[in-house]
């Protein structure tokens, strides 16, 4: 049935993979409900995609809980989880990929318990363990530590350190799913707002960086040419890039 699923996909004309918060729910009520109903209205040539770094348990519950189009598939939790709609099944291949690179928690747990002013968070899912942290320097001594017993350390917002299977985030997880489905990369718009969205534009696929992104990702994505620097927030930033890299025309949204 995934199969069934993805080839119908690779028939869209624009493959939409968007983070969530600050990104595709960001943005006015108003920028939010245009770019819905875009969706929604030309749904046989978009195919969606939730990257985020929420769980699957709420990226799945977004269609009910802010009344946006449904995905066809979600990559959750730092692309440490693939699962393909109606019914939320894993992507078997790439969860057999993550589950290679992942050494398992039990000794990021450690060193991560060795610092108590950073706190685990209490909802998270996949091949990761996810905490808040406040302190910079604390932060970065931890992810040195982290990073030399095989693992990845992931900080954005100024707020968020995730432990990650080395090699895995959001960017080659979307990258290994769309070689391993045969989709287009030239189809590909992502979007996002946090430095846990800098993996996608390391790809080398079609990009926006909303206009609410944060610094240091703007920062970081200055000599990116792959990369639309949206003026508008959110949902609206998202339009603007369709409308420019000329994937559908959104009108004069």
């Amino acid at each position: 049935m995934t199969s069934n699923i993805m080839e119908t996909l690779a028939s869209r004309r624009l493959f939409l993979a968007v983070d969530l918060d600050g990104t595709f729910l960001g943005g006015s009520e108003s920028e939010r409900q245009l770019l819905y109903s875009f969706i929604n209205a030309h749904r046989d040539d978009i195919a969606l995609a939730f990257v985020t770094g929420r769980d699957i348990p709420f990226a799945s519950s977004v269609p009910n809980l802010f009344s946006t189009p449904q995905p066809d598939l979600i990559i959750g939790d730092v692309g440490t989880s693939v699962v393909i709609a109606p019914g939320w099944e894993p992507h078997t291949a790439l969860e057999h990929w993550i589950d290679s690179r992942w050494p398992g928690p039990e000794r990021a747990s450690e060193i991560m318990a060795a610092r108590p002013d950073i706190e685990l968070q209490t909802a998270f899912g996949g091949r990761r363990l996810s905490y808040f942290y406040r302190d910079r320097i604390s932060a970065d001594a931890a992810a040195r530590e982290i990073e030399d017993a095989g693992y990845a350390a992931l900080m954005s917002a100024d707020l968020f350190f995730d432990v990650l299977p080395r090699g895995v985030d959001k960017g080659q997880t979307l990258l290994k799913l769309l070689a391993h489905e045969q989709l287009r990369p030239d189809r590909v718009l992502c979007a996002g707002d946090t430095l846990n969205d800098f993996s996608l534009f390391s790809t080398g696929l079609k990009g926006v960086a909303v206009a609410n992104s944060e610094p240091d990702l703007k920062d970081a994505l200055q000599t990116f040419d792959n990369v639309y620097m949206a003026t508008r927030e959110g949902a609206g930033g998202i339009l603007e890039a369709i409308d420019h890299f000329e994937f559908l025309s959104p009108g004069k949204a």
